[in-house]
C-alpha cells in the first residue's frame, strides 16, 4: 500500500487536469453514501462494533481493481496535520477527520477515487474530476459501487432506496456537485441573485469545504439537496443544466465588465498581481481572493493562459496544513502567513505584469494613452 508521503507528494489528477469549461468549473464530484445491512450506523455503534464494521469494509475496499497500490490508513494512525491535509485536498471530510478510532480512508493513487470508512455512514465514496465532467465522475463511482455490492450486503429498502444515517441522503444516496469560480458575478454584484435562483430550484450552494464553510476565492460549490424520489439520471441532468446556466451568466458578466468598466477589471487584476508578487505576509483569505483575480486575468488574456494552472496549484499549496506538512513542523499563524507569501512570490517570480493594453485592444476597447 502507498505511504502518505507518496500520496501527497504529487498534486491530484483533478488539480492539474484541463476538463471542459475549466476556466469556470474547477471540479465535478460525485459522492455515494452506503451502509451495511444489519449493522448499527457509525454514530450509534460502539467501539467494538465500529472495528468489526471496519474489518468488513476495508478488505473489500482495498481489493477493488482501482485501488491497486492505493493509500489505505486508519485515521488514528495519522497526525492531525496529515488529516487536515486530506481535508484540504477534499479526500476526506472535516467530520471524518474528527472521528478517529474505527475510521479509515482508502484512496486511489491519483486521488480521483476516495473511500471514507465509518464516516457519518459506513461508506462514503467519492469520485472527483477536473472541469465539467459529472458523467465521467458518476460512471467511475458507479463501477466502484457495483463491485463493492458484490462482496458487501448493503442496506436497501425497496420503497426508500439506500438507507442512510441522515434522512436527506435516503434514496439514491447521491450527492453531485461542482466547484465554480465566479469572480465576475461577485464583482458585478449579481452573485446573490444567481445563488438565490439556484436555491429556489432545490439546489444547495456551499463554500470551499462543503456544508457550513465560507466561500473564499470566489469559489462556490453547487450540489443537489434531495436524494429521494429522483433517479440518478434526473439529478445529474438537472445539475448539469443549472451549472451550465450559471457558467453562462459568469461568462456574460465577464464580457459585460470588460465592455462597461475595463479600468475596474484592470485595476483589480493589477492590484492582485502587485500584492501577490510583492507581499511578505499574507493570510489565507487575502491570498485566495487575490489568486482568484489573477486566475480571472489568465482566463481573460491579461496574463498568460497557464496562469490559471499556476493559480490552481497555489490554491491548494498555500492552505494551512499543506504549509505545515511541507515545513515539517507546526507553524504559528504568523509563520504560515510569512511562508505562504514566500511560496506565492516564488511561484509567480517569472510571471510578467498584466498586459492591460493588448487585452483591451483584443476586446475592442481602444486604449487611452493618458490612462495607460
Amino acid at each position: 500500500m502507498m505511504r502518505f508521503s507518496t500520496l501527497i507528494k504529487n498534486p491530484a489528477d483533478w488539480m492539474t487536469g484541463e476538463g471542459a469549461d475549466n476556466a469556470i468549473v474547477l471540479t465535478s464530484r460525485i459522492r455515494l453514501a452506503r451502509n451495511l445491512k444489519g449493522e448499527p450506523f457509525p454514530g450509534w455503534a460502539k467501539k467494538e462494533q465500529r472495528q468489526h464494521i471496519l474489518g468488513l469494509l476495508r478488505p473489500a475496499a482495498e481489493s477493488l481493481p482501482c485501488m491497486k497500490d492505493a493509500f489505505s490508513q486508519e485515521l488514528d494512525d495519522l497526525t492531525s496535520v496529515q488529516k487536515q491535509v486530506m481535508v484540504e485536498r477534499h479526500l476526506i471530510s472535516r467530520e471524518h477527520a474528527a472521528r478517529g478510532e474505527g475510521s479509515a480512508a482508502v484512496i486511489e493513487r491519483r486521488q480521483s477515487i476516495a473511500l471514507m470508512l465509518n464516516e457519518e455512514d459506513h461508506l462514503r465514496m467519492q469520485s472527483i474530476r477536473p472541469g465539467m465532467s459529472l458523467r465521467a465522475a458518476f460512471d467511475a463511482l458507479a463501477a466502484v459501487d457495483e463491485e463493492l455490492e458484490q462482496s458487501l450486503e448493503i442496506a436497501f429498502d425497496h420503497e426508500l432506496g439506500y438507507l442512510t444515517t441522515c434522512p436527506t441522503n435516503l434514496g439514491t444516496g447521491l450527492r453531485a456537485s461542482a466547484m465554480l469560480h465566479l469572480p465576475a458575478l461577485v464583482l458585478s454584484d449579481q452573485i446573490g441573485q444567481v445563488l438565490q435562483a439556484v436555491n429556489k430550484i432545490g439546489l444547495a450552494v456551499r463554500g470551499l469545504y462543503g456544508e457550513g464553510t465560507e466561500s473564499l476565492g470566489n469559489l462556490f460549490q453547487i450540489s443537489n439537496q434531495s436524494t429521494l424520489g429522483e433517479s440518478e439520471e434526473t439529478i445529474l441532468r438537472r445539475l448539469e443544466r443549472v451549472i451550465s446556466q450559471v457558467a453562462t451568466h459568469e461568462r456574460n458578466a465577464r464580457d459585460k465588465l470588460l465592455e462597461d468598466d475595463p479600468e475596474m477589471v484592470s485595476d483589480k487584476i493589477g492590484r492582485a498581481y502587485g500584492v501577490l508578487r510583492h507581499a511578505w505576509i499574507i493570510d489565507s483569505k487575502e491570498a485566495l481572493n487575490h489568486l482568484s483575480l489573477l486566475r480571472l486575468g489568465g482566463d481573460l488574456g491579461f496574463l498568460p493562459a497557464d496562469t490559471v494552472k499556476t493559480c490552481d496549484g497555489l490554491l491548494m499549496d498555500i492552505q494551512p496544513a499543506h504549509l505545515q506538512l511541507h515545513s515539517g513542523r507546526k507553524l504559528s499563524p504568523e509563520e504560515r502567513d510569512s511562508i505562504r507569501a514566500e511560496i506565492v512570490r516564488s511561484r509567480l517570480q517569472s510571471l510578467e505584469a498584466p498586459d492591460i493594453r493588448s487585452t483591451r485592444k483584443k476586446n475592442g476597447n481602444d486604449p487611452d494613452p493618458e490612462i495607460l
